[in-house]
């Protein structure tokens, strides 16, 4: 009963949020007459300034009032559509690092360009993470048009690219793609063997469309890099002849509840005479514990 009281009073936690940023949506709507008298350059020379007030020490925060102006001005002029006031509201949740959540038709790629452009300002990257290739080729070159317009690169991440294009890719001040893709790519940079091979660059600002499909349905799949099994009949005929000789509790353990075996110490030294091997840990032998 107390907490319906309260909840009449004060609104819902959504509504306070919602009350709280609208103060600064009114803020970005005060700066659109001074703004839409800036020329196309002038306008894109904002993207400067505000790189050298961040550098100086200005927070990203306040400089978002100023930014979101700018990107709307600039999404009027390239793709002919505003921002309202839901959309800029909902690009500041989004900054946050909160979930916006948008009916149908309320525009949310549109939304994404807030901050996306404003953390992109930080020039450590900004990620837009989509359900498949196609919306991220079409988001990129769409939304790209704005960014574009304003002075930042564009990359997109699909199917298919060679390392050095996605190397391109990632590098980019924003960069599309679908989420298999940049986990995929995560995965193999974690097997490459160089740091100059590997195509992401360290991890700052992700965009997730469709947030519900992405972290919840999709991660149910989990991502598995594999590639044949080498066909070895011969050791495999050796470390059966060898398994046999062994001591279970003297040269292996067995734990049951995981369904797994393990060598203990004394068991690689036998294995490695039974096969008549140095050592299982010298190139080309490495196999033989497996």
């Amino acid at each position: 009963m107390i907490a319906w009281i309260l909840k009449l009073i004060l609104g819902t936690k959504n509504a306070r949020e919602m009350k709280r940023l609208g103060p600064v949506a009114a803020r970005v709507n005060a700066l659109e007459a001074e703004v839409k008298k800036l020329s196309d350059d002038a306008l894109r020379g904002k993207t400067g300034e505000f790189r050298r007030r961040l550098d100086a020490g200005q927070a990203l925060d306040e400089l978002l009032p100023e930014a979101f102006a700018v990107v709307r001005e600039a999404a009027q002029r390239t793709i002919g559509q505003r921002h309202y006031d839901v959309q800029l509201i909902g690009g500041m949740i989004l900054h946050q690092g909160k979930i916006s959540e948008m009916k149908t038709g309320e525009g949310k790629t549109l939304v994404s360009t807030l901050p996306c452009y404003l953390n992109a300002l930080e020039g450590r990257g900004v990620h837009v993470v989509t359900v498949n290739d196609y919306l991220a080729k079409r988001d990129a070159e769409w939304m790209g048009k704005i960014h574009k317009f304003l002075g930042m690169t564009v990359g997109c991440v699909v199917h298919g690219l060679t390392d050095r294009e996605r190397q391109k890719a990632y590098r980019s001040d924003i960069t599309y793609g679908m989420n298999s893709e940049f986990g995929f790519d995560y995965l193999r940079d974690n097997m490459k063997q160089s740091v100059d091979r590997m195509v992401q660059r360290d991890l700052h600002y992700a965009v997730v469309d469709e947030v519900d499909s992405i972290l919840i349905d999709e991660a149910r799949t989990p991502l598995i890099i594999s590639g044949p099994a080498e066909y070895m009949p011969d050791k495999y005929k050796a470390a059966d002849m060898v398994a046999r000789k062994l001591v279970r509790d003297e040269h292996f353990e067995v734990k049951e509840k995981e369904r797994a075996v393990h060598l203990l110490e004394a068991g690689i030294v036998a294995a490695e005479k039974l096969l008549n091997i140095e050592s299982f840990y010298l190139p080309g032998q490495t196999d033989w514990p497996h």
